[in-house]
């Protein structure tokens, strides 16, 4: 008791790097140039890259300066677009300077805070003598890369672009797909040092106003000094931060994205990330693709019946191998259960170890084939799987069969399209193996019943993530299971709680009448 009482006082002391409440006082600039320079330059201090180009108007001759950090600038815009015009044309009728500046997006402020948050967000600041506000020019420009095809979703069928790291281009590639009024955007900045801007994009005339309140909300309520990419901030905001399952979907794919717009769904763009965050997500749209929609329905049907049953084999296979040789093995048939005898005759080690050596192994090959370069990481994958797993068999540390139950294992979690699903769904296989080397048959029944009475409580934003299986609601299983064919699949899910449900009309032509 003494223990838990010490401790219970200790996280009542304010820690030092608590984050403060109190808001700083609000500072405004002077209309003296050279005041507002050397507070640029106390406000930069050890900031080699900052920049301040001091020069005269030629219009006015009042003296100026232009302020900005090099490495997040375009440094031609700020050449050719503003410096130049001010510095060699002297329109007499043209009185105001921002006419002459052709850069699109031109703000005032008058506020520190303000003029600090811009320079680092790539805006350069123009400060101008005997005026006390400075305009704000939109010339941000930091190194970025292409559009890409995805490394992680890949897909035969669908489009080979991808997201990159800059929100705006993100939006781009959305608006390509909806292009239409009732796509709307909300922004929103997060972290009192990261200045993290997110970006909101959903249907006004679809998308449930309860759902976008919930995550407006929980967006406002983050205080933290940065964020550094969308799974994290993901984490900031789901339902259930200790469930194993992810509760909203990451994508880097624009149409996918675009498409779970069109369902009801909110995404949310996180700038600086190559991902973005859909929600509210469902179990079942994890085992969705976008070839799902690009191949004929019976064949996308078979393949997503196929993750399903991956994903089953992929959490209790080897929790059913260790419950039938440790407990139930008068269930194998003679020739095979000698068999297994013979090849376990040589492992010294209890099913549940040899399990947990295997399951182990292949992890620590996994992750080590992502990290290494891409030629070498196959070249492990070859080695780790079959080198080792041979050696290991000869040696006697584990058996064959045991290496074939891995080897499928593997190979279903891996048909699972999400990154994060299939993640999930690796260490849930752990403690079904715990409980049914513990108890067998009935191990894995309890850890089953635990399983989906924690997938039944489960929300995502507010909306039941078990959804349409629990609750039960057929009208959605057109998409579930088996994928219907287009034409037949008229309404949105109930799951994305849309207020417009209708989304197409069952007109298909029956071909040539004539």
């Amino acid at each position: 008791m003494l223990f838990f009482q010490k401790y219970h006082n200790k996280k009542k002391q304010p820690s030092s790097f608590q984050i403060q409440d109190n808001e700083p006082p609000i500072k405004l600039i002077s209309p003296v140039l050279l005041e507002n320079i050397a507070e640029i330059q106390n406000i930069f201090s050890e900031t080699p890259d900052l920049v301040v180009k001091n020069f005269v108007i030629k219009q006015t001759n009042s003296p100026a300066a232009l302020v900005y950090l090099s490495g997040l600038t375009d440094t031609k815009t700020i050449n050719n677009h503003i410096l130049s015009p001010l510095l060699f044309e002297a329109d007499k009728e043209e009185k105001d300077f921002e006419v002459r500046v052709s850069v699109g997006d031109v703000k005032e402020k008058n506020m520190w805070q303000e003029i600090e948050n811009a320079i680092l967000q790539g805006n350069s600041v123009l400060f101008i003598d005997k005026e006390n506000k400075a305009s704000i020019f939109d010339t941000q420009g930091w190194p970025q890369r292409g559009i890409e095809d995805t490394t992680i979703e890949s897909s035969l069928r669908g489009e080979h672009l991808g997201f990159t790291e800059t929100g705006s281009t993100n939006i781009a590639l959305i608006r390509r797909h909806i292009q239409n009024r009732e796509l709307k955007m909300k922004e929103i900045t997060v972290g009192a040092r990261g200045n993290l801007k997110l970006t909101i994009m959903y249907l006004a005339d679809v998308a449930k106003p309860e759902v976008l309140k919930e995550l407006l909300d929980r967006l406002n309520k983050i205080d933290v000094d940065s964020i550094l990419n969308s799974a994290s901030l993901a984490e900031y905001i789901e339902d259930n931060p200790y469930s194993p399952f992810p509760q909203l979907f990451l994508t880097e794919r624009p149409d996918f994205a675009a498409a779970e717009i069109l369902q009801g769904r909110i995404v949310t763009i996180v700038d600086r990330s190559p991902n973005v965050l859909i929600g509210p997500a469902t179990f079942e749209i994890f085992f969705k693709s976008m070839d799902d929609y690009g191949a004929r329905w019976l064949v996308a049907s078979f393949i997503r019946l196929m993750r399903y049953f991956g994903f089953i084999v992929a959490v209790f296979l080897p929790a059913t191998y260790i419950a039938v040789i440790a407990f139930h093995f008068e269930i194998i048939p003679l020739k095979l259960l000698l068999s297994i005898g013979a090849s376990r005759e040589r492992v010294p080690f209890p099913p549940f170890i040899e399990a947990i050596v295997m399951e182990i192994t292949l992890e620590m090959l996994r992750e080590a084939g992502i990290r290494l370069p891409a030629k070498i990481g196959q070249t492990v994958g070859i080695v780790g799987g079959i080198v080792i797993g041979q050696a290991a068999v000869e040696a006697g540390i584990v058996s064959n069969i045991m290496v074939i139950v891995v080897a499928l294992t593997a190979i279903a979690s891996f048909i699972i399209p999400n990154y994060d699903m299939g993640a999930a769904i690796r260490m849930l296989r752990f403690p079904m193996m715990f409980a049914a080397s513990l108890f067998g048959f009935i191990g894995i029944a309890v850890g089953l019943m635990t399983l989906m009475a924690h997938f039944i409580a489960l929300e995502s934003l507010g909306t039941p993530y078990g959804s349409p299986i629990a609750p039960l609601r057929f009208p959605d299983w057109k998409d579930l299971f088996i994928r219907f064919p287009e034409w037949s699949i008229v309404k949105r899910p109930e799951s994305t709680r849309a207020i417009q449900r209708l989304k197409a009309k069952s007109n298909r032509s029956e071909g040539d009448e004539h």
